[in-house]
């Protein structure tokens, strides 16, 4: 057993050879899985351009026995943020220990795109769908980002399957 431990640079370099490696083990079904880390591989390796993104975490409580509705809601919401040009990431996270707190961790690529967010189709149905669904009221907190410091190491690659 090694103690050693590998820098994210070691470990994305060797990542392509691990993987070509592994896909002849793997059965066909598993090449996409392996196509779309290759694809997150070179985007994040490639990628120079220095950016200050906005982070927001939105912290939510919803009411027991709400969770998978919650959830379902949230995750089509994130599936069409996702696609929007001013968000880098979109993500939703559930509470292991009280299913019923969730994290929406929206990371926007400037200042004008959580008003933008605000205002599509698809964020006003998650927020009339989930309006009853609130054990108390949202509560959001701002961020700037620090690391990665590259737009790679956040966007999404292009025409990524993100499911």
């Amino acid at each position: 057993y090694s103690s050693k431990s590998f820098s994210r640079h070691q470990v994305l370099n060797c990542l392509p050879y691990l993987l070509s490696s592994t896909a002849k083990l793997v059965q066909p079904i598993n090449k996409r899985i392996v196509s779309n880390l290759t694809t997150r591989h070179q985007s994040m390796t490639t990628s120079t351009e220095s950016v200050e993104y906005l982070c927001v975490h939105v912290f939510v409580t919803c009411k027991a026995g709400t969770e998978e509705a919650f959830l379902e809601a949230s995750l089509a919401n994130a599936r069409e943020s996702s696609k929007e040009e001013g968000i880098a990431r979109f993500d939703v996270v559930q509470q292991i220990d009280d299913p019923t707190k969730f994290v929406l961790v929206e990371v926007y690529k400037n200042g004008d795109a959580p008003a933008a967010h605000k205002e599509t189709a698809h964020y006003l149905k998650w927020r009339e769908t989930v309006a009853d669904m609130m054990a108390e009221p949202r509560s959001a907190l701002k961020f700037k980002n620090h690391f990665p410091a590259v737009s790679g190491g956040w966007d999404y690659p292009e025409g990524a399957k993100l499911e």
